[in-house]
């Protein structure tokens, strides 16, 4: 019953919501202005999770990424000025992230495998600008013959830092110790 009653609750938020904002129209610009529906309908989730796909692109990859990135940043973009629009701006803390990054040589089908090392990107009035850590080299890679990245931060220690200083709940117990990185101020 809890249950019912919770989904008829957000999809009753989520529908009447209605921004002053202009949100373009691909999937994860409407999954953004549904989470920005419930952010303001004072729904008390922490943390909302949605996703893009798209992005394993083993072949002729270059007109498939340059329109998945420029749709991300119109969505996220969107989102971010609907939430400064509301006042909200500063409650929210917006990222990316993806289970598999890319290699740095071309497969021989215009297109790139599965790579080591991953960018994230954080969106919000509270984070720092700029790179966090190094930046990767290109000579010291994982795997010579696909051009594979090695990375040089621990993901952990990024969701680790978002635990501790965003959403203030320890680390430690889910995923051991990792130290804090300095990008939210």
């Amino acid at each position: 019953v809890a249950a019912n009653a919770s989904s008829e609750e957000i999809r009753r938020l989520a529908g009447a919501y209605r921004p002053k904002v202009e949100y373009p129209k691909s999937k994860l610009a409407g999954s953004l202005r549904s989470i920005a529906g419930l952010i303001s309908g004072g729904l008390g989730t922490r943390i909302y999770y949605t996703q893009q796909g798209g992005y394993d692109t083993h072949s002729n990859q270059r007109a498939a990424h340059d329109k998945l990135l420029g749709d991300l940043n119109d969505a996220v973009l969107a989102f971010q000025k609907d939430l400064v629009q509301q006042g909200l701006d500063q409650r929210v803390l917006t990222f990316t992230f993806s289970e598999f990054s890319r290699n740095l040589k071309e497969n021989g089908s215009k297109g790139t495998d599965h790579g080591h090392a991953g960018a994230m990107f954080f969106f919000g009035p509270k984070v720092k600008p700029g790179l966090q850590g190094a930046y990767p080299s290109l000579d010291d890679i994982h795997d010579v013959r696909n051009g594979a990245l090695k990375h040089n931060m621990d993901f952990r220690a990024v969701y680790s830092t978002v635990l501790k200083k965003w959403l203030g709940i320890p680390s430690e117990p889910v995923l051991g110790a990792y130290p804090d990185l300095d990008f939210l101020a």
